[in-house]
């Protein structure tokens, strides 16, 4: 029931922006000839436009690796993909410096797209690489969790347009009035009075719709996260078709203390190569304190030769995002 009602007051959400495209259209087509047509109409669609859920895009520092020259890389991404039972990702993109590897749907064709952190992905044995690409698959939000996060968002939006984020006059507004009050400080006393009088009516209208519009996204809110425990649990299982609870277990505990990271960016102020700085997090992350395996680091997944061609593979842009690791904080 509270996952019904998420759905249907998202749709509602997504039917009011619906409404000021369709009524921007329909002023303008009523009176094409008029001057005030456009502007009103202009407004509604451009109010649309700004409301309009967003269909995602690739982060401006994702490269996009050709198959042919990662092939290994698309192979266990698309054997992965079909093990959790989505659908194999049409793109495989590597982010340098981003630690978090996600999937997701992006554009207007809706294109599958996995994005690798080469970080987190440089530091984890096969097995566990196997269980990152599961994780990240898994979280793939159904279509009725997109239509609500999206409604929230176009709330959001809403919220910020109508209330603000805060109190004080805007940044642009301040910065013109000192350049005023230097240069004619008369035309700032005559321009006061407008300020304040536009300034008292906007945050009137800001609070009489933006009242409505907090009460509205406190209860998409309220009902979105009553909802969590069941994503939780069905991103669990998706998971779970293709890791162990054990390797998921380990790969959360191994993100949340973030301790790879440290010896990565020591090696990488020493000038060590990429291979060097992988033993070095391998050995001290995944070995028992007499130095050998707690199990075998291989999946039926991915076997350590096709996890080393997969290095190999990448070894240039590991070379690149290492330059930056001191950058990760």
């Amino acid at each position: 029931m509270t996952r019904l009602c998420a759905l249907v007051l998202a749709l509602v959400v997504h039917l009011l922006t619906v409404a000021f495209v369709v009524l921007g259209g329909w002023i303008i087509l009523r009176e094409p000839g008029s001057v005030l047509s456009w502007i009103f109409g202009g407004v509604s669609l451009a109010v649309g436009w700004a409301l309009r859920p967003r269909l995602g895009r690739l982060p401006a520092d994702a490269e996009v690796l050709d198959r042919a020259s990662a092939a290994e890389l698309y192979g266990v991404a698309d054997r992965v993909a079909d093990q959790v039972g989505v659908k194999r990702p049409a793109k495989v993109a590597v982010r340098d410096l981003a630690t978090r590897t996600g999937y997701d749907r992006v554009g207007l064709a809706r294109t599958p797209v996995l994005m690798l952190g080469l970080p987190l992905w440089l530091a984890l044995p096969p097995k566990q690489r196997v269980a990152l690409l599961a994780r990240a698959y898994a979280r793939l939000p159904t279509g009725d969790e997109r239509v609500v996060s999206e409604a929230l968002a176009t709330l959001d939006a809403w919220r910020d347009a109508l209330v603000g984020t805060g109190s004080g006059p805007l940044k642009a507004r301040s910065e013109a009035e000192d350049k005023i009050a230097a240069s004619t400080p008369m035309a700032l006393e005559a321009m006061h009075p407008a300020y304040d009088v536009t300034g008292i009516l906007g945050r009137l209208v800001g609070r009489v719709l933006g009242g409505p519009v907090l009460l509205v996204r406190y209860a998409l809110a309220r009902l979105s996260r009553a909802g969590e425990s069941r994503v939780q649990a069905r991103q669990r299982a998706l998971a779970l078709r293709a890791a162990t609870e054990a390797e998921l277990a380990e790969l959360d505990a191994l993100e949340a203390r973030g301790g790879y990271l440290a010896p990565m960016q020591a090696a990488a102020l020493r000038g060590e190569s990429v291979s060097a700085i992988r033993r070095t997090v391998l050995t001290k992350f995944q070995l028992t304190a007499d130095g050998v395996w707690p199990s075998a680091p291989h999946s039926e997944l991915l076997g350590t030769h096709q996890s080393d061609r997969i290095d190999e593979e990448l070894a240039a842009h590991y070379a690149r995002a290492i330059r930056g690791f001191g950058l990760i904080s």
